[in-house]
């Protein structure tokens, strides 16, 4: 639901800001008991039946945006319970991530064949006729669907003339492409963390609003005010996320007004990343000594095929990921420096948590979590006057942003530094059609490609912490990538100085 303002967005966003605006103002902390009062004021309720659940809900939001657990639903809390020892300049990190909020949960159920108003009681019944299982029959001259017999083969709704027989899926299942959404003995969503790769496609596709992930926006926020170097690389699908008069240059000079000492493209490490790729491909895969090479800098693509497929784990790249390999040209420079990942992704806080990148990326926000600081600080981009320069990468490494981008600016680097090679490319978004990509690898059909995967539909600027509907989010990047002078990333200076 990227790009459209709903009321879960609405109470999503009205969240970041005030925990922000809570970290801003500092002071007595038990003041965040009187959030909820604000996001839901009032004695009416807006949402659902009860006001107290609404409020519920909102405050169980705000213990994850400053990195809490929930609280079980049985037992006794304040929302203030641990505010106080979260007000640190370091991550507070306790799994899981991804969390469902238990009674803000619709029970919706988790698959089911459903006769809709479009039945027009035909005599023909054809939808009696194909059901392998006797499960439909006919109720008040209206087909009926009997759901502890049916299977849910789909042949009612395939047969049916006047399409009134819809498969209903549960919103958070069907977007998760690793089958991770289970159902607790209440018929609530639960999440199976031995599944679970933190994508966050479930947290953007409940309508109820009953997902979230944890922030750490409130410790960043105290880290820019306790006086540390603080320094912001953000990923390329930020531009257009802000709105149309937040040009590239006044996001950089938005960050710099927040308190980060400077900001880097994470797209410097997109550009190191396509040139490393490359040379392995044709080292390795186009010599024959690996049958291909998967990509690895998305990371809830790269935790599950390496999972899930352990037999092809050995051909995921191990480049560094762009956050990662852009935190380290960083840390060269500044040494003793906070580096915060701003992105479009819920699974970069997972991969940043990881003992072997934790001492290279201290904290990581989305891109909606990063609007939750401007509105707390007042930042208004129409009333800024002129742009800051950005200038630091490749069109190549700014496109890893879209699907497609990471396999075409490794291809146009092997077309580059080796023009006698010929690469072949296969890629895929989502996680469900990753997962059938590397079957058919697995199968041996893939020998000498190089393979792309993207866990979010339409790529990195589909992730969970976007705000941008796909089509414009490409236009941006599109256009901002044409406004980059080098368009290979071989010739990024950064790369140029790594290989020097």
């Amino acid at each position: 639901m990227r790009g459209i303002y709903t009321p879960v967005t609405k109470i999503r966003r009205q969240v970041f800001t005030e925990v922000a605006k809570l970290a801003y103002e500092g002071g007595d902390y038990n003041k965040v008991e009187e959030i909820p009062f604000r996001i839901i004021p009032g004695e009416v309720p807006t949402y659902r039946d009860s006001i107290f659940v609404e409020r519920a809900i909102v405050g169980e939001r705000i213990r994850l945006a400053i990195g809490l657990p929930l609280y079980p639903a049985d037992q006794p809390t304040y929302i203030s319970n641990g505010v106080e020892e979260s007000a640190i300049s370091e991550k507070v990190y306790d799994p899981p991530l991804v969390n469902v909020i238990p009674f803000a949960c619709n029970r919706c159920d988790e698959t089911a064949m459903m006769v809709t108003d479009n039945c027009r009681g035909c005599l023909a019944h054809p939808c009696v006729s194909v059901c392998p299982v006797k499960a439909i029959s006919i109720v008040d001259g209206k087909s009926h669907i009997d759901r502890e017999k049916c299977v849910k083969c789909g042949r009612c709704r395939d047969i049916c003339p006047y399409h009134a027989i819809v498969k209903y899926d549960r919103p958070c299942a069907a977007a998760c492409g690793v089958d991770a959404i289970e159902s607790d003995h209440l018929g609530r969503a639960k999440i199976n963390y031995d599944k679970c790769v933190s994508c966050g496609m479930c947290l953007v596709s409940c309508p109820f609003g009953a997902i979230a992930d944890k922030s750490q926006i409130f410790q960043l926020i105290h880290a820019i005010k306790s006086g540390h170097e603080v320094i912001a690389e953000i990923a390329p699908a930020f531009v257009g996320q802000f709105g149309p008069l937040a040009t590239p240059g006044k996001v950089k000079q938005a960050l710099l007004e927040l308190g980060f000492s400077k900001v880097y493209e994470v797209a410097i490490g997109a550009d190191q990343g396509a040139v490393e790729e490359a040379h392995h491909y044709v080292h390795k895969v186009a010599s024959g000594e690996e049958p291909f090479l998967a990509t690895s800098c998305c990371p809830a693509w790269s935790v599950m095929a390496k999972r899930d497929f352990p037999e092809i784990a050995p051909y995921v790249s191990d480049a560094l990921t762009p956050m990662v390999a852009t935190a380290r040209v960083i840390k060269k420079e500044h040494p003793d420096s906070k580096i915060v990942f701003i992105g479009p992704c819920a699974a970069k806080k997972l991969e940043a948590s990881r003992k072997s990148v934790r001492s290279d990326v201290d904290f990581v926000i989305t891109f909606e979590e990063l609007m939750g600081m401007f509105v707390a600080k007042g930042i208004e981009f129409g009333e800024m006057d002129g742009d800051e320069v950005i200038d630091d990468a490749t069109a190549a490494g700014r496109g890893y942003s879209v699907a497609g981008g990471v396999a075409d600016a490794i291809a146009n680097c092997v077309d580059e530094l080796y023009p006698d090679v010929n690469i072949m490319v296969d890629r895929a978004e989502g996680l469900r059609d990753c997962a059938k990509m590397l079957k058919i690898a697995r199968a041996g059909k893939r020998d000498g490609y190089l393979m792309e995967g993207m866990a979010c539909p339409g790529g990195c600027i589909g992730g969970a912490g976007t705000m941008l509907a796909f089509a414009k989010a490409s236009t941006a990047v599109r256009e901002f990538q044409n406004v980059s002078p080098d368009k290979v990333a071989t010739k990024s200076r950064y790369v140029e100085a790594e290989e020097e």
